[in-house]
């Protein structure tokens, strides 16, 4: 059968009693199962079985759970799912075209494709088309947990059926899919019914487009593209073609002019130099063309120099509207080839894992404005020259940042922080958010004493049902998180655990471990800086990079890397984004372990031993 489909829109959907989806990039397909088995048909019905068998086979796995809801048909995205918000289309294509079957088994199971879900047309062979779509989304949610799966797009869990969620609040959601880099948002109207082969104006599609400035560098006479480039270096580098979005007397005009000038002309193209610049927009590049491009307007404010593949880069990343970014060629590290470009690249890619760790926290930062060829310095107060939208909170007469949102990420990172320090709370809890032990070893040569007492503390976490996660510190330590729910703990109450723990360690190993304050006095020891988690104190946040001769980045690891092969030096900028983009985020569940910390219980013990001691 045929799908219904949403109309584009450029304008945004916001309309009462509208609903909101996460819009995945991918191959459109239509689930059914009944006694006669699995099918799964594309938009031009075509089987999607033979290409993708993980479906079928993650289908039958769950047999019994589906078995009461048949014959089912469900509606649906077939993606290749980079992060919750957004569905890799490059990976997606490439799979798609996959021949051999041996190929495409090892595929479905080292990369296999998920299949997200947002509608449900037929439950127990009843037809539910004429249901309105809210009440379609109330049924699937149903099915989903009654099926026993899980609600969240993850791309990380084994579950190769997930739902797509509604939103009523559209901000909310736009905001997720701008800081993933999603292609954008499905508006829904709540009432409307699913309408077969229809392109229907009750849905509609609003995409996350991406700009290049870019000038015109030939004609294509025999389908009216126009081609485009950027300058890089000296040479014209292209970028793709362009022929939807011009109105008819704009297209008229471009290619009268470009007729006037032409420098060379062929059967098939009039050739221009660099004169004319436009701003057009896109989704993404794929195999070096834009994909979906449309015109959006005239820059005749800028010169083709002004037109530069840096400037499109940055673009490409989506990077805030209006904020510039100045010297993007500064080298910051002698050692490595990072420049500032590169440094800010990073923190657009990594804010939706790092933002989380920042918000609401009183920020210090430290900056390098000559990269690590200069001093550095501690900024706590809020510069006078921050811009209208970075927000501050008072706290002992000093004025702190706010890094709640990625503009102003990218606009601390153009000022060059490289470093960013947080509390143990957020401005809107009474007491500690986390505990969090710092393994801080004499120096790199006794980075296994790190490991060491890692690894022991995790024995006692396991031990108490305590759930900790660790990274490490980006120069030479180690560092676990405990996740506190808010509110809820004093750091008194923390500071009876970490004082036990630090008794612990040296108990075990006194030669090893120290609560030492002075440094001549502990030797070759790791210092148990137990006292180091209290109001006021900070520490570098998840994701942070540091200002160290290897570029190092306060890394995030799972606890199963955590062993003599571990080398603090490797977790460099471009080996901390490889990580997330092959084995995901190991704090993906840090937030929601807050609320099922079981710490209450381990405290109430360490206190009763606390009074029998006194």
């Amino acid at each position: 059968m045929k799908p219904m489909l949403p109309t584009l829109t450029f304008a945004q959907p916001v309309q009462k009693d509208w609903l909101f989806e996460v819009k995945y990039d991918g191959f459109r397909a239509i689930l059914d199962w009944d006694s006669n088995g699995i099918e799964l048909t594309s938009r031009n019905g075509k089987s999607l079985l033979p290409q993708f068998p993980e479906i079928e086979d993650f289908l039958l796995q769950h047999e019994n759970e589906f078995k009461p809801f048949l014959p089912l048909r469900l509606d649906g995205e077939l993606v290749s799912l980079e992060n919750p918000y957004k569905a890799n289309f490059s990976a997606i294509q490439i799979r798609g075209r996959l021949k051999a079957a041996k190929k495409i088994e090892e595929q479905a199971k080292n990369s296999p494709c998920r299949l997200m879900i947002f509608d449900l047309l037929v439950q127990n062979g009843k037809p539910m088309y004429s249901l309105e779509f809210l009440k379609r989304k109330e049924e699937l949610s149903k099915l989903f947990k009654k099926t026993g799966l899980e609600l969240n797009a993850d791309p990380y869990n084994k579950q190769l059926l997930q739902p797509v969620m509604a939103y009523e609040d559209f901000n909310e959601i736009w905001e997720k899919v701008v800081l993933y880099d999603g292609e954008g948002i499905v508006a829904k109207q709540a009432s409307s019914i699913w309408e077969e082969g229809k392109r229907s104006l009750q849905w509609l599609k609003y995409k996350n487009w991406k700009y290049v400035s870019c000038f015109v560098t030939s004609y294509d006479k025999t389908n009216g593209y126009f081609y485009l480039g950027v300058y890089k270096d000296d040479s014209i580098y292209g970028v793709g073609q362009v022929l939807f979005g011009f109105k008819p007397d704009e297209k008229q005009a471009l290619g009268q002019i470009l007729k006037q000038n032409m420098v060379k002309e062929d059967t098939q193209f009039i050739y221009v130099e660099p004169a004319i610049c436009l701003e057009v927009k896109y989704l993404e590049l794929y195999e070096n063309q834009l994909r979906e491009p449309h015109f959006d307007h005239f820059r005749f404010d800028l010169a083709p120099e002004d037109c530069t593949y840096d400037k499109f880069i940055f673009q490409q990343k989506n990077l805030p509207e209006d904020l510039e970014i100045t010297h993007p060629d500064k080298p910051l590290w002698d050692k490595f080839n990072i420049r500032k470009a590169d440094y800010i690249l990073y923190l657009r890619e990594i804010s939706p894992y790092m933002l989380p760790f920042l918000k609401n926290r009183l920020l210090t930062v430290i900056r390098f404005p000559h990269g690590m060829f200069g001093e550095a310095f501690y900024q706590k107060n809020c510069p006078d020259y921050a811009p209208d939208f970075v927000h501050t909170h008072t706290a002992d007469d000093i004025d702190y940042i706010l890094c709640n949102n990625l503009k102003t990420l990218i606009w601390l990172g153009n000022q060059l922080a490289i470093e960013f320090h947080v509390p143990f709370q957020t401005t809107v809890s009474k007491g500690p958010s986390e505990i969090v032990f710092d393994l801080d070893p004499p120096s790199q040569d006794e980075f296994h004493l790190a490991i060491k007492a890692a690894l022991l503390i995790k024995e006692v976490l396991d031990q108490l049902n305590l759930i900790g996660f660790i990274k490490t510190s980006g120069n030479k330590g180690l560092q676990i998180y405990l996740p506190l729910p808010e509110d809820e703990f004093s750091y008194d109450d923390t500071r009876l655990f970490t004082s036990f723990i630090a008794d612990y360690l040296i108990s075990k190993d006194p030669d090893s471990f120290t609560i030492e304050r002075m440094k001549k006095k502990r030797g070759n020891r790791l210092y148990v800086d137990y006292v180091q988690h209290g109001e006021g104190k900070t520490i570098v946040a998840p994701y942070s990079m540091r200002g160290n001769e290897h570029g190092g980045v306060a890394t995030p690891l799972f606890w199963e890397e955590v062993d003599e092969k571990l080398d603090p030096r490797m977790f460099t900028l471009d080996y901390a984004l490889e990580r997330i983009r092959q084995f995901g985020d190991p704090f993906k569940s840090y937030f929601q372990t807050k609320s099922i910390q079981p710490y209450a219980p381990v405290l109430e013990v360490l206190k009763q031993n606390s009074q029998k001691k006194g």
